[in-house]
């Protein structure tokens, strides 16, 4: 994993407008303070200009594994979209059910173009999951 700081998460995808202005706001302006942010927090961050607890549980996710297995946020939002929520999902994942999963879910989103996830890739990504779970023991 690089001990380069993650770039800024901003700008969101437009369907997050509402949550980005809050974090903004907030002065929230990196995938590890969205990453850092509690139940508590999401939950006074939603009561604010409109943001949906749930749209913000979704960047948290996502930022959890942009920080913690050092993703791009298009993987690590593939990823929550297949439903694997967390490093631990991540690590308990088959690697061939996966990639079948993500494969689909980029048919969907980007039609017949190359896909982006090959399995070396996700196998990568399991491993990851995997070890970072062994370093928090």
């Amino acid at each position: 994993m690089s001990n380069e700081p993650c770039p800024s998460p901003y700008p969101l995808p437009s369907h997050f407008s509402r949550e980005q202005a809050v974090l903004i706001a907030a002065g929230i302006q990196s995938w590890e303070a969205i990453a850092g942010l509690t139940d508590r927090d999401l939950d006074q961050l939603s009561r604010r200009g409109g943001a949906l607890e749930r749209q913000l549980r979704k960047l948290r996710g996502q930022a959890q594994l942009v920080v913690e297995l050092d993703l791009e946020p298009y993987q690590a939002a593939l990823l929550l979209y297949a439903g694997i929520a967390n490093r631990e999902g991540l690590a308990a994942a088959s690697p061939q059910q996966l990639l079948t999963q993500l494969g689909r879910l980029e048919r969907t989103l980007t039609g017949m173009a190359p896909a982006r996830v090959s399995p070396s890739l996700v196998r990568a990504w399991i491993q990851r999951a995997q070890q970072a779970g062994r370093s928090r023991n």
